[in-house]
């Protein structure tokens, strides 16, 4: 092994060597040591030889946050194989595609999930948990094998997936390298060290928990609290009853845990520094949690899957009026710019498409040339956001350039309008869209979900209209108000606007 290289099992591997007997992870019961987990994650790399995976081999993981699915990640990165993440909401149609897409010939996966995967693809299985021999099982005791095998650092590590809100999924290629430069990048910019004590309650199949968070957290040595899936009140008691000291969420989580009523009945004075991103916070929201938890550090991470995520981040001394809306500036290993549509630099100020240039980057999708050439061109990766740059080299995230609405020929932000609707009091989560429109091109609508405590009656569509009309200008106002009981999105807490697109969309005659 060249003695130069790093990988995503050396992370592990440092911080053993320099606090074996200092607890690297909690789940339910079991908690392990920075060495006891060492040692089991070169017994899970065994266990996958045993399995007949072979090194550059593809391996799927259907599973819900564990302390087995950890192993199972740092396992595959030391036995050299390509560990894929699957969501395990998915099934069917779109789950056997990530399968056969990808080429896995194995899974590791929950036993009650199992029943999911596709039984027309040929797989070897090997259960994650809660099941004789399985990974954890194997993992937990017995001597500690010599692996003798060779990974470096420009090796593959790791597909993956973009969420696929708006088209088929891609795998985004992530070598080990690559996830390296970005847990420092984490490291730095989201003031991770070993005294943390975070709670770790997103997904793990997604980038932004496993990646931005919990990986950089086991380089630094610190003590990492896993959670199968959240639950606001839950993670309320957590903090309380743990001392938490940091913790990451997706907005839509967020948002949940703003109206929670033990948001301000639990004591949640440890936690110190809060993350959010994976998309678009409310500014109302934003301000609201600030000012019940004003110890709070804030910190909005930007970015996705291709760059490993992390790409920009707001910082806490960053969080003042007129900067709320901004996603901060680069982090240590990435160089951004934002373009037109012809690839030359906008002025400062003025839209456009934000790229980037950085050793996190993917090296390309997998088993997908076009794209590949598409959105990896020139030098840069084409990011598909649409965002503005201020003077100081604070980036404005202004929509997914998918998602902004051409009403009547102007161009609208979604978060504009949504931002609005979410300073009225009855309003719990919107989500506004463009929807076909003989008239408008696409009319503007805003998809609602009430405040529970509020009555029905107290807000309707036509009130809501009122509340938009009297703080927008007259062509961002939505041409109609849908109230439903929830909004549609995936794991990861990203809203699924395609699925809103398509169920709002009244077909052509």
């Amino acid at each position: 092994m060249d003695s130069r290289s790093s990988t995503v099992d050396d992370v592990l591997r440092r911080s053993a060597a320099r606090t074996p007997n200092r607890v690297a992870l909690r789940f339910d019961d079991r908690a392990w040591t920075y060495a006891e987990m060492e040692a089991a994650v070169s017994r899970a790399a065994a266990a996958l030889a045993e399995l007949g995976v072979s090194q550059g081999d593809r391996v799927a993981a259907y599973g819900r946050n564990s302390d087995a699915y950890v192993i199972g990640f740092l396992a595959c990165a030391r036995a050299g194989v390509i560990h894929v993440p699957l969501n395990y909401n998915l099934a069917g149609d779109e789950l056997a595609y990530l399968v056969e897409q990808s080429g896995s010939s194995a899974v590791l996966t929950d036993p009650d999930l199992a029943g999911g995967l596709p039984e027309h693809v040929s797989l070897r299985r090997l259960p994650l948990r809660d099941a004789p021999g399985s990974l954890l099982e194997q993992a937990s005791a017995g001597p500690v094998p010599e692996l003798g095998v060779d990974v470096a650092d420009t090796d593959l590590v790791q597909l993956l997936y973009t969420s696929g809100t708006t088209s088929q999924p891609k795998g985004a290629k992530m070598t080990h390298r690559a996830l390296i430069h970005e847990y420092v990048s984490c490291v730095t910019a989201l003031d991770l060290d070993e005294h943390d004590e975070p709670l770790h309650v997103m997904p793990l199949y997604h980038s932004a928990q496993l990646h931005a968070f919990l990986m950089p957290a086991l380089m630094m040595g610190a003590t990492n609290h896993v959670v199968e899936v959240p639950d606001p009140g839950d993670i309320l008691e957590r903090i309380e009853r743990f001392g938490h000291t940091a913790f990451f969420a997706a907005p839509t989580l967020w948002v949940a845990l703003s109206n929670h009523p033990d948001l301000t009945r639990r004591d949640l004075g440890s936690l110190r520094k809060a993350y959010y991103g994976a998309s678009i916070m409310p500014i109302p929201v934003l301000q609201k949690l600030r000012e019940t938890l004003p110890q709070l550090a804030f910190y909005n991470a930007f970015g996705q899957s291709e760059i490993a995520p992390l790409a920009t981040v707001l910082r806490p001394e960053h969080h003042v009026e007129g900067r709320l809306e901004s996603a901060g500036r680069p982090v240590l290993f990435v160089e951004l710019r934002v373009v037109d549509e012809t690839g030359a630099d906008v002025p400062t100020g003025e839209q456009g498409e934000v790229v980037y240039r950085s050793p996190q980057l993917a090296t390309g999708y997998w088993d997908k040339p076009e794209e590949t050439a598409e959105a990896f061109r020139d030098g840069w990766f084409h990011s598909g956001d649409l965002v503005r740059q201020d003077e100081d080299g604070f980036i404005y995230v202004v929509d997914r350039i998918k998602d902004v609405i051409n009403t009547g020929g102007v161009l609208v932000a979604s978060r504009d309008v949504e931002d609005v609707l979410y300073t009225h009091s009855g309003v719990a989560e919107v989500a506004v869209i463009g929807v076909s429109d003989p008239k408008w091109i696409e009319a503007i609508v805003a998809i609602v979900v009430i405040q529970e405590d509020v009555a029905a009656d107290e807000v309707t569509e036509k009130s809501l209209i009122e509340h938009a009309r009297e703080r927008l200008a007259p062509f961002k106002v939505p041409k109609q108000v849908h109230l439903v009981e929830d909004l549609p999105r995936n794991a990861s807490g990203k809203l699924l606007k395609r699925v809103l697109r398509d169920h709002f969309t009244v077909p052509a005659e």
